[in-house]
């Protein structure tokens, strides 16, 4: 075969495919696959996780043109990927879209859910800590920590700045995991509550309004004191409250709309596929990201944990009773976990209805783990030095 390319060098550019083609390859085309099929047949993250399985099986085809790092004909992938993830845009333009599509109301109304939504982001921490003890340097530690939030564009944003080789596994665990909302939570409450304590009511409480002043001064006033405690944070809270300025001004529906609609479904488009291509065979199949992947759940099961425990723990010191469940709900799946526990409030018993709390926590969680996420950015900088 050597003998016949060196007669007819044609035939190497026309074979050069099947001739490096390696079950490396074939392993990553069975990823993306998987990661299609699950957005298809199961709903899971489909604006997302099918366009990374596509970008996967792009970025796995041998020589393939998509991923071309030649100077003379770039692929469109790593071009994509130094236009919106080397610089952070993707990630920032997608907080936009979410800042415009929140509704920060519940958490005006009532501050002291952000107490709970704190609490949730315990297993950032605790991952993280853990994962330098597996030999993770501190950096990619911090990123993987992230996952436990269940937000995927701060975990995409940390790992383009601190751990770019990481970016394909950790993305695809955030995704993944958020997507797993109703299947991880469920067990891991019941395994740390009582039936008792799953049937606690709480009261609906009379919601009331909060005026337009209020809610359009709540963005600026977030973004003052978040940049203010950590600047490093002012790129993720900005965008996030930025979005949230558009749909609280009332003068700008064109954009807010723009911002939840249009921006929101094409940066979409352009974050999967582009974080798909990162996911070649080289970085992918390793025992790093088995780690990765595992202390991902262990983070996303930490952070409910935080929050359910912090419940029962105020329980002890308070005579009004909460749901304890309602702590998990401060992760930054949203609205996904507040109506996972409302429904498993129901299922304890069909009249507790708890929905008005959950969301109403959930919310908070979404500011918690911007917030969370720029205090990992600046504590990976400090304890570097």
């Amino acid at each position: 075969m050597d003998g016949l390319l060196l007669q007819y060098p044609w035939l190497n550019e026309l074979l050069m495919g099947f001739l490096d083609l390696s079950w490396q390859h074939v392993v990553m085309w069975g990823v993306g696959a998987l990661l299609i099929f699950l957005a298809v047949r199961y709903d899971y993250e489909p604006a997302l996780l099918l366009p990374i399985g596509f970008g996967a099986i792009l970025a796995n085809i041998p020589h393939s043109s998509a991923v071309s790092v030649e100077a003379d004909a770039v692929g469109f992938l790593i071009t994509l990927y130094n236009a919106g993830i080397a610089n952070e845009l993707f990630p920032v333009l997608i907080f936009i879209a979410i800042g415009a599509m929140c509704d920060f109301a519940p958490l005006i109304r009532n501050p002291k859910v952000m107490l709970f939504a704190a609490a949730a982001q315990f297993g950032i921490f605790a991952t993280a800590i853990g994962a330098t003890f597996l030999g993770f340097s501190f950096p990619h530690a911090a990123s993987i920590g992230i996952i436990g939030a269940a937000d995927g564009p701060t975990t995409i944003y940390v790992a383009a700045r601190y751990a770019v080789e990481l970016l394909g596994p950790l993305s695809v665990a955030a995704y993944c995991y958020m997507s797993l909302v109703p299947v991880i939570q469920p067990p891991v409450i019941r395994a740390i509550t009582t039936a008792n304590e799953r049937k606690i009511k709480m009261g609906f409480e009379g919601e009331e309004p909060v005026s337009s002043t209020t809610k359009f001064l709540f963005p600026l006033m977030i973004v003052l004191i978040a940049g203010i405690v950590a600047p490093i944070s002012v790129a993720l809270i900005g965008a996030l409250m930025f979005g949230n300025l558009l749909k609280e001004s009332g003068v700008v529906d064109n954009l807010s709309n723009c911002a939840q609609s249009e921006l929101a479904n094409l940066v979409t488009l352009l974050l999967g596929i582009t974080i798909g291509g990162t996911m070649t065979a080289e970085r992918f199949l390793t025992f790093n990201v088995l780690l990765i992947m595992a202390l991902g759940a262990v983070a996303f099961v930490f952070d409910t944990v935080g929050g359910v425990l912090f419940a029962k723990l105020l329980n002890l010191f308070s005579t009004k009773k909460v749901n304890p469940m309602i702590g998990a709900c401060g992760i930054s799946a949203f609205p996904m976990s507040g109506r996972v526990i409302a429904k498993m409030a129901l299922k304890e018993d069909p009249t507790n209805f708890i929905i008005q709390h959950a969301i109403g926590v959930n919310v908070a969680g979404q500011v918690a783990s911007v917030v969370a996420g720029g205090l990992v950015l600046a504590l990976i900088p400090a304890l570097m030095k």
